[in-house]
């Protein structure tokens, strides 16, 4: 059995483990920025669906999990930035607390503004895109895959 084949043919619990290594070394790579994860979300998606697809051939099954699968990557990211990036909340309510030099970009020109921008930005629309990523991923591999070989069953439109 070649390498391939094996890494297709892991066990739920080790691809879990192996993804979550991989998510958070992406968010370290990034530095709390999530831009890594969210590129990460095309090479996961066509995992999925090649991994999902070994134990049924059915497009709606494959469609399910990847989708399942998919929010379950996005929670561990969203999870990873509320830990990363959650206690700066705090800084909303110090009087003291200097949001101007905080390190983030100053996008709405007001810097209160812009924090919390950016804490969203980081928090829920970066797990959200990965979750876009990843589906549309898994959308990519199973159109290469019809149109290498045509095995999918349950398309709309197709005929038994």
């Amino acid at each position: 059995m070649s390498a391939i084949a094996r890494v297709y043919r892991l066990t739920p619990p080790t691809v879990f483990v192996l993804y979550l290594a991989l998510d958070v070394f992406c968010m370290g790579m990034g530095m709390g920025v999530p831009i890594f994860n969210i590129v990460f979300g095309f090479i996961v998606g066509w995992y999925l669906v090649r991994w999902v697809s070994i134990g049924t051939r059915e497009a709606k099954h494959i469609l399910q999990r990847l989708l399942i699968y998919s929010c379950v990557s996005a929670g561990v990211t969203f999870l990873g930035m509320v830990l990363i990036w959650g206690w700066s909340l705090t800084m909303l309510y110090d009087p003291h607390a200097d949001l101007a030099n905080f390190g983030i970009p100053q996008i709405l020109f007001e810097p209160r503004m812009s924090f919390i921008a950016w804490l969203v930005l980081m928090i829920v629309i970066s797990p959200f895109l990965q979750l876009l990523t990843t589906v549309f991923g898994g959308h990519l591999a199973m159109l290469s895959w019809y149109r290498k070989d045509n095995t999918l069953r349950g398309s709309a439109g197709a005929t038994s």
